[in-house]
């Protein structure tokens, strides 16, 4: 079958001429009819067997008829990296060279006023990361009332990468009538319950095993001590014919650590991680695809959708948690039928991550041996740890706690004599009767006079208080407080009531007792 048997107008099969495809892949070839449908498609294939083509080519095709409103975008495509919506942005442009589609791509650490500019004059087609997207919205710069077809492209890492939440979001504020297309390359148990709440009645495609690594790649795996993991990259990349290869890492500061090594010992090389600024992100991605540099080092960042033909090798200096991270991983290699080699460095602590990666895929890894470099056996009771060493071993010397004794020669507490020598309270005295405010000295002079001799009153009252507080300060030995009674904090200077116990005879000394 040949993609004019799949419902492609003239115009779509000769973008699709010119790109040079001939034949469908089978994702394609069971989806694109489907999708012209206008049903609702739930896929599933490994990467590499170009699922991006499978829902760009009909939607070019649906949205050929019609035109876009200002803020308005016609159809959403979620990617979950800024690399793979940039490369869905460049099948766009690819394919739909005939027609007069418009696009707009919205991901981070871009200018967001040229992206508010391409949003204002109205796109057909909507290309974004969740973030950006989301932030757009907040801002007011974009309304998703309008959106006909919604696009979510690698689910699983979506949910990997904390998305999900997001994506809910985001699908909450398109319209309820719309066409879903819900592509992954895993249908796990939560993909499955996002594509229940995603899909209305979809079909189902699925092209190949979840999780199989395609059979054009040779796969191959040394088991080395920490120490001589360097060495045996740069054995192998010595000794193997390597046009251009990914090497991958956990960490995103290894990848860095690991690309000034080889640099130094002069290999060209290039480095790609989620903390580099996007412009540095698309050069190094931009020099490997242009042959510049032959080794990209890299986290899991590239480990999905990023589609460079003829990548000769993939190494995996760092053996993945996850075990399905590994076949996207070995999957930049090997693509359209080509052949390709994976080679993959693990330590004896990754014993139960390689254990997990061939239950997964379902045969043994071959090993191999490295000259110069002794080789070891993998672990498969030690667990390692985040900072890649090996794990804390247990303490085997440790003596078990036994329980204490019960003190059975303790006396009882004799019971606590009840007091009867307290002297009786005195009755206190009744205080006199306030006298009345007309048996009080009657008040002479004018008004005026009254008023300063309040004030003065006031002033030596006042003085007289001070007096008694700076007595009694010297006498307690701490510094004044010079601060307003109407103020709330005392600065440099420690309340006493928050100094050592004073001896009473001291303080009695300071109020002038006797």
């Amino acid at each position: 079958m040949d993609f004019s048997a799949l419902g492609l107008g003239p115009e779509l099969l000769q973008a699709v001429a010119g790109a040079g495809y001939v034949k469908p892949t089978p994702i394609q070839e069971q989806a694109i009819p489907v999708v012209l449908m206008g049903r609702d498609v739930l896929g599933c294939a490994q990467t590499g067997t170009g699922k991006t083509a499978s829902f760009t080519l009909p939607m070019i095709e649906i949205l050929a008829a019609g035109r876009a409103k200002a803020r308005m975008p016609r159809s959403l495509i979620l990617c979950p990296t800024r690399e793979l919506a940039a490369q869905v942005a460049d099948n766009f442009d690819k394919y739909g060279k005939f027609h007069r589609l418009t696009k707009a791509l919205i991901i981070g650490g871009e200018s967001m006023s040229d992206q508010v500019a391409l949003l204002d004059r109205g796109v057909d087609v909507l290309i974004a990361t969740p973030g950006r997207l989301l932030d757009m919205f907040e801002r007011g710069r974009i309304l998703l009332t309008d959106v006909r077809i919604l696009v979510i492209d690698e689910a699983d890492r979506m949910l990997d990468m904390g998305f999900i939440p997001d994506v809910q979001r985001i699908v909450g504020l398109l319209p309820k009538i719309r066409q879903t297309l819900f592509f992954s390359a895993t249908l796990g148990p939560e993909i499955r319950t996002l594509a229940d709440d995603f899909l209305m009645n979809p079909k189902e495609i699925t092209v190949s095993p979840e999780a199989s690594t395609a059979p054009t790649v040779e796969q191959f795996l040394a088991v080395v001590d920490e120490i001589d993991k360097r060495e045996t990259l740069r054995h192998i990349i010595r000794v193997e014919n390597v046009k251009n290869a990914f090497i991958f890492c956990n960490r995103k500061r290894d990848v860095a650590v690991l690309y000034r090594s080889l640099t130094k010992h002069g290999f060209d090389a290039a480095q790609l991680h989620g903390d580099m600024a996007q412009p540095a992100r698309m050069e190094a991605l931009g020099r490997f695809k242009s042959g510049d540099v032959a080794l990209m080092v890299c986290s899991d960042v590239a480990a999905r959708g990023i589609d460079i033909q003829g990548v000769s090798h993939v190494f995996n200096f760092d053996v993945p948690i996850h075990a399905e991270d590994y076949v996207h991983r070995i999957g930049r290699t090997g693509r359209a039928g080509m052949a390709g080699r994976a080679f993959t460095i693990a330590v004896p602590e990754d014993g139960r991550h390689v254990a997990a990666i061939e239950t997964l895929i379902g045969k043994p890894i071959p090993r191999m041996e490295i000259e110069g470099v002794p080789p070891l056996d993998l672990d498969m009771e030690s667990r390692r740890r985040r900072g890649g060493k090996g794990g804390r071993p247990e303490r085997t010397d440790r003596a078990e706690k036994t329980a204490r004794p019960e003190r059975t020669d303790r006396p009882e507490k004799a019971a606590r004599p009840e007091r009867t020598d307290r002297p009786e309270k005195a009755a206190r005295p009744e205080k006199a009767a306030r006298p009345d405010r007309d048996d009080r000295r009657p008040a002479t002079g004018s008004r005026d006079e009254r008023r300063g001799d309040e004030r003065k009153s006031d002033t030596r009252r006042e003085d007289r208080n001070r007096g008694r507080r700076r007595g009694r300060i010297d006498e307690l030995g701490i510094g004044e407080m010079l601060h307003a009674d109407s103020v709330v904090g005392f600065g440099d200077h420690v309340p006493d009531f928050i100094q050592r116990a004073v001896p009473a005879a001291r303080v009695a000394v300071a109020r002038g007792d006797e």
